[in-house]
């Protein structure tokens, strides 16, 4: 008998996106999942218009998820039991920025998922690293709903599509750590994969396009097509260290599918 996460207190689904419409077909559900600040949502809202558009003809539904009392992670568990509450037994992938993005990882493991994004994600280490192990970094540890200075598991990606994009240039999440953690999670799940930005920072605004078009890519190829451009099937079949720092090429998603 399946398990479900247990209430999450305050959490909730943003209003639907995509094929939403009276007698449409769902076949899979994205879950869009913030970063710590509001007045920093990095790709965030671009990704939801985009999928919101993008995913209509292949039967996708998007929510942004509204975290509540009891942080990320269990906010991130609820969701996918929400949609499968709402949609039946369909597919959910879980795309998140900055701490969204340690909550995709870290929920990665309910039953419904099947395909994981992680913008920029900000780990208990570089939230420890970035506020000097003081205070501060224990209080967003906290909220996040972690326990800081341990490794983060990976045993959770197993039989996931999992896809990492971080900016070299991020001062606030080290990338070091995201490409530690994709060398760990390839060796128990093949099907992992992780690209670099160059130059970009946290925000990944230097190159939202491309990180919005490549996050497009691999969501619809997963939970839809089955098809993916060729940097990403490169990305999934090269061995570590190679598919761990693919660059995400400028102009990245001008034609898609070539």
């Amino acid at each position: 008998m399946a398990q479900h996460a247990p209430p999450a207190r305050g959490a909730r689904l943003g209003r639907a996106a995509g094929a939403n419409g009276p007698g449409s077909t769902v076949n899979g559900v994205v879950l869009l999942l913030p970063g710590a600040s509001r007045f920093s949502p990095g790709p965030v809202r671009p990704l939801a218009r985009t999928l919101g558009r993008a995913g209509r003809a292949q039967g996708l539904v998007t929510h942004t998820v509204q975290y509540g009392a009891d942080g990320r992670e269990a906010a991130a568990r609820w969701a996918a039991d929400e949609a499968l509450r709402r949609y039946g037994d369909v597919p959910v992938c879980l795309v998140g920025y900055d701490a969204g993005g340690w909550a995709a990882l870290a929920a990665a493991g309910h039953e419904a998922v099947n395909c994981v994004v992680a913008l920029a994600p900000c780990l208990p280490g570089a939230l420890a690293g970035a506020l000097a192990g003081g205070a501060g970094a224990v209080g967003v540890a906290g909220a996040m709903g972690v326990a800081g200075g341990s490794a983060e598991p990976v045993k959770q990606l197993s039989g996931r599509q999992v896809m990492i994009v971080h900016g070299t240039n991020d001062a606030r999440s080290d990338p070091e750590l995201s490409f530690r953690l994709a060398a760990r999670a390839k060796k128990a799940n093949r099907a992992t994969c992780r690209f670099e930005v160059h130059s970009d920072g946290h925000g990944l605004r230097e190159h939202q396009d491309e990180v919005v078009a490549l996050t497009l890519d691999f969501v619809l190829g997963t939970v839809g097509s089955g098809r993916y451009s060729r940097p990403v099937t490169d990305a999934l079949a090269a061995p570590p260290p190679l598919g761990l720092r693919m660059p995400l090429g400028s102009g990245f998603g001008r034609s898609l599918r070539g």
